[in-house]
């Protein structure tokens, strides 16, 4: 089973962008999707955007054209580049990967936008 470790997530305001950073124990060029995820406080875990091992995306429509999901191959890494944030992008942040049938979580990382 692959490890997933996150980075980049912090306090910012409102309009501002952060990076998040997903990097993996192992080589990603076979897994089938990766992903990142979120979880607001009292609400369900919701899916932000995915990748392809072939590259290709899907957003949440509450993301679309801020949010840019994209992976490193080379550097066993995947990333999420945040743009134009909003007070209800606050959540925990979390990466997956489906590799084989199965599926890896990271431990999360809080990204906090004040308004």
């Amino acid at each position: 089973q692959v490890q997933l470790v996150e980075s980049g997530g912090g306090l910012v305001q409102a309009g501002g962008s952060l990076r998040l950073a997903c990097a993996a124990s192992r080589s990603i060029f076979s897994f089938d999707l990766m992903g990142w995820y979120r979880q607001a406080p009292e609400k369900q875990r919701e899916l932000v955007a995915s990748i392809t091992g072939g590259g290709s995306t899907h957003y949440a429509d509450s993301v679309k054209g801020r949010f840019t999901i994209s992976r490193s191959n080379a550097k066993d890494t995947m990333y999420l580049q945040m743009n134009n944030l909003k007070p209800e992008d606050t959540a925990v942040y979390y990466c997956a990967s489906l590799n084989g049938g199965v599926t890896s979580w990271g431990q999360g990382t809080q990204v906090t936008v004040s308004s």
